[in-house]
């Protein structure tokens, strides 16, 4: 299977989390969105999301074609990929689990989002500042101790041992907690920093994911785009400025 994965071009965004999937698995995939020539790049994807697969036309990217398939949303594209790439065990009960999982990070993905665009997608960062600033204290305070404490508490009663978040291998979930921990010390690396002991399982998770050979070198290649201000994770300074 050759797979098809579309989303934006200059950005890791959500796309990220299937890359990192693909990547680790060393699948044969193009990201077509990136492609140049005849039949890429955007207006390829933006073509499959007015006709289609079918009358099943995706609301948005990122999206992924595996034959006559056209999947959209992160956390289902992973729940797909899973199985056959090998990134979830054979259970049902566990892939189950890691499908949970996968839906508790994409809420936390769009709590990130929201504090620099608190008010509305269309408007600019800077036309929204001063919310996005009332909205960053309360996350930082607040929703983030939440989120990183349970991932870590399901690391510890992982009854497969601590290495791993379900099962005894390393799932999709594990990558995508990587990109989380890799995006929250970019946008937020003050936070980051000062609760790095606090959250000790989960770095040492990260460290665990960067290090796997396929990872490592999709880091280090010209496919891992870099952060920047136009993705889920922005570092604006002032918005983590006193915050403590």
């Amino acid at each position: 299977m050759r797979y098809e994965l579309y989303y934006w071009p200059g950005i890791q965004g959500r796309g990220e989390f299937v890359r990192l999937a693909l990547e680790d698995a060393g699948a044969d995939y193009v990201d077509v969105a990136r492609e140049t020539g005849p039949g890429r790049g955007v207006a390829a994807m933006m073509g499959v999301m007015k006709r289609g697969s079918g009358a099943r036309v995706p609301f948005a990217p990122p999206f992924l074609k595996a034959g006559a398939l056209c999947i959209a949303q992160t956390a289902l594209i992973l729940q797909y990929l899973g199985p056959r790439l090998g990134l979830v065990p054979k259970a049902e009960a566990a892939r189950l689990w890691a499908h949970q999982l996968q839906l508790t990070v994409t809420d936390f993905v769009a709590e990130i989002h929201d504090t620099h665009h608190p008010v509305a997608l269309g408007r600019y960062y800077h036309e929204q500042k001063r919310e996005a600033k009332s909205r960053t204290a309360h996350f930082l305070s607040e929703r983030l101790p939440k989120y990183l404490e349970y991932f870590e508490s399901v690391l510890a009663q992982n009854a497969g041992g601590r290495r791993w978040i379900v099962g005894r291998s390393a799932t999709y979930v594990d990558l995508s907690l990587f990109q989380l921990v890799a995006g929250l010390r970019y946008a937020f690396p003050e936070t980051m920093k000062r609760r790095r002991r606090r959250h000790a399982a989960l770095a040492a998770l990260h460290d665990r994911v960067a290090d796997r050979p396929r990872i490592a070198a999709y880091l280090a290649s010209e496919r891992r785009i870099p952060f920047n201000e136009d993705g889920v994770f922005r570092h604006y300074p002032e918005l983590e400025r006193g915050v403590s």
